[in-house]
């Protein structure tokens, strides 16, 4: 196996890759920042490639790679200096706060029918984002969506102590109205 040269790569191969990085970000940070961490990556692993003549497209498929974790970190989570809405918070009774804690909460979430439990809990506990969630249950995004809406509703209503509460706990599983 011949060796390649780290300098020649970087040479040869920086600018398409940045372009490459640039069509998919349409950021210059960002696609500096995805051709760096290839490099890196190269460095740290090129080493490895069997064949030098597919060194162009290990590169290219290292940034593609590391451009689709990054958009998925991104779906997951919101970025507080990009994400300038204020949404108001649900009122929540300060008598409630003194009665609720984790253990409570966590009670009432296993109280819910499964087809409740398993979004919410992968959603808000286990951090999965919709697409993932709709993956793992093999289920389309909507019904991941509507399900954590429903799950959220009961589990607040639950919690609240509301007469809707009492009456969704006294429902006997599968007597309850619409799909989900």
């Amino acid at each position: 196996m011949t060796e390649i040269d780290f300098q020649l790569l970087v040479e040869q191969y920086y600018l398409p890759l940045y372009r490459f990085g640039l069509s998919l970000t349409h950021q210059q940070s960002e696609a500096a920042d995805l051709t760096q961490h290839t490099f890196h990556t190269w460095a740290l692993k090129g080493h490895q490639l069997r064949d030098p003549t597919k060194a162009k497209t290990w590169l290219f498929t290292t940034l593609y790679r590391k451009f689709l974790a990054e958009k998925r970190y991104a779906d997951r989570f919101v970025d507080s200096e990009t994400e300038l809405l204020f949404v108001e918070p649900a009122p929540f009774p300060s008598a409630m706060a003194d009665v609720l804690d984790a253990g409570t909460v966590l009670r009432e979430l296993h109280t819910l029918e499964d087809r409740y439990r398993a979004p919410v809990t992968l959603f808000y506990l286990r951090q999965h984002s919709y697409r993932e969630i709709a993956e793992i249950l093999d289920i389309p995004i909507g019904t991941v969506m509507s399900r954590i809406h429903r799950g959220k509703a009961e589990l607040r209503a639950r919690l609240g102590g509301t007469d809707s509460a009492r009456r969704q706990r006294a429902m006997a599983p599968g007597k309850e109205a619409g799909y989900g």
